[in-house]
């Protein structure tokens, strides 16, 4: 062993442990100072540029067994080599200890560096949710559902298993933007739309830590009732308010403490009385009428029982549109509907003043769709004084006949059947109908005021296996002073039912 061996094998080992190979080249070993150059130009190649996964620890440990074998190969080296020159073992020792600050400081920079990688990636992942974000704003809240719900999800990760990153800390104020972006109908006054991403809002404390929400946990609560509340009487002015009393039922039901459903039950009365006001002036009392009925259900259905009962304010209008639209849809001709609608206001109110005149509109109406002349103006009112002329209708029929006419005055009559009498033929029905002197005829007495009347007569008829069937007759005649009128009804078998009805008047 040479001289000063010890100290050369030290200074060795260290220079190589610096990672640059200097033990070798001071050795004057080249190729194995080229092998150190290249490992450490290996790892440099694999680590830089810095990103947030680091090197993998494989790498690592093999580039640290390559530099204990070179210090361990450097020491041997040393011990047998003789170095020329001015080189001094203790000043390449206190060299090589001096550059181990080389590896360690470069573990140290790139550890920082690698942190500040994770730092660019989370405010990435923020940026990624800011855009998902802003991307949902210009959409439906429907469609725009799972894009929030997925930026949430990146805002959670972040504020949660990053809270001290730079990308963490900035996670409150995005969830303050978050909840503008979502609640911006609101803002906008779009009361109804404002439902839906409102109501979501208060869902999201859910699924994030609500320390990071702050005051924002909060924040739904009253946009959302102000909103309910708003699009809740829109509804009830609107007719849509549906069965379940519609945006005001949920207000009720979700917020029952609040201001808000404190002024349902006089938002209800005003909108009932509006609508029984557009019952009588708004010129389309059936429009109207059908409104009031859906107000009334809506009411109705509301689960605070004080204010379902201010459906009984509709009431009075409902009764009041029925007549109404009855006399609406007469006077534009819909003879039938007016008929429909009149028949069942006289069923249903039948301590209704009214009832008589609806009976009576109903029967011109009914007459009306088959002789339209009839309907030419409504029946009138009162009832006229002065004499009347008598009229007898006979039924020639085996079955029963309803006679209804209008005119001056307005009704209805049913003769019952002839039992022994027989349809006729078309041409022998007018010679023949009521002649026979051996029959009791079923006949009505009227005694009506001279003027123009028009008469349906409704005889049903027997089809045979399709059972009755209602045959008609429409006609007119002028009932003047000073006579007695004589009528018959009888059947044909010439029309499509299998038989007929048509009737014949003679004076005396």
């Amino acid at each position: 062993m040479l001289p000063g061996a010890a100290l050369r094998a030290v200074a060795a080992a260290l220079l190589n442990l610096s990672g640059l190979g200097l033990g070798y080249v001071l050795l004057g070993r080249w190729f194995r100072a080229l092998l150190c150059w290249v490992a450490t130009g290996w790892l440099l190649f694999a680590a830089l540029p810095a990103d947030p996964g680091g090197v993998s620890g494989g790498l690592v440990t093999g580039y640290l067994l390559v530099l204990a074998l070179a210090a361990a190969d450097g020491a041997w080296t040393a011990r047998r080599t003789a170095v020329g020159g001015s080189w001094r073992p203790v000043v390449a020792a206190v060299a090589g200890l001096a550059l181990l600050a080389v590896p360690a400081g470069s573990a140290v920079w790139y550890g920082s560096a690698q942190d500040e990688a994770v730092e660019r990636m989370l405010l990435d992942r923020l940026e990624e949710g800011d855009r998902t974000v802003e991307a949902a704003s210009g959409k439906a809240f429907g469609a725009a559902r799972e894009d929030y719900r997925s930026a949430l999800a990146v805002y959670r990760e972040l504020g949660e298993d990053h809270a001290g990153s730079r990308a963490g800390k900035l996670v409150p104020a995005r969830l303050d933007a978050y909840y503008k972006a979502i609640a911006a109908p609101y803002r906008q006054k779009k009361h109804c739309e404002a439902i839906e991403p409102l109501a979501y809002l208060r869902t999201v404390p859910e699924a994030i830590d609500p320390a990071l929400l702050g005051a924002l946990v909060r924040y739904p609560d009253e946009s959302l009732a102000e909103s309910m509340y708003a699009c809740g009487v829109t509804q009830l002015h609107d007719g849509a308010a549906g069965v379940n009393g519609g945006a005001l039922g949920d207000l009720l039901r979700t917020f029952p403490g609040s201001p808000q459903a404190g002024r349902v039950g006089p938002a209800v009365s005003k909108e009932i009385a509006a609508q029984k006001t557009a019952v009588g002036d708004s010129g389309s009392p059936c429009a109207a009428t059908e409104k009031l009925r859906g107000l009334r259900a809506a009411t109705a259905s509301l689960p605070d029982k004080a204010v379902a009962k201010l459906a009984a304010q509709a009431d009075g209008g409902i009764r009041d549109g029925v007549y109404a639209c009855g006399l609406d849809e007469f006077k534009e001709k819909r003879f039938g509907e007016a008929r429909k609608t009149l028949t069942g206001f006289a069923d249903t109110y039948g301590k209704d003043g009214r009832r008589a005149r609806a009976r009576d509109i109903a029967i011109a109406a009914e007459i009306a769709d088959t002789r339209a002349a009839a309907g030419s103006r409504l029946p009138p009112a009162g009832t006229p004084g002065g004499a009347r002329m008598e009229l007898v209708l006979s039924n020639d029929a085996p079955d029963g006949v309803e006679v209804l006419y209008t005119g001056p005055v307005t009704g209805r009559v049913t003769i019952g059947g002839c039992g022994s009498c027989t349809s006729y033929t078309w041409s022998s029905g007018a010679l023949r109908a009521c002649k026979d002197t051996g029959k009791n005829y079923p006949h009505a007495t009227l005694r009506l005021p001279a003027g123009e009347y028009h008469f349906l007569y409704k005889h049903r008829v027997d089809a045979g296996g399709s059972g009755a069937l209602v045959s008609s007759y429409a006609d007119g005649s002028r009932i003047q002073p000073g006579y007695r009128y004589t009528g018959c009804t009888y059947v044909t078998t010439s029309t499509s039912f299998g038989g007929g009805l048509t009737d014949t008047v003679s004076f005396r």
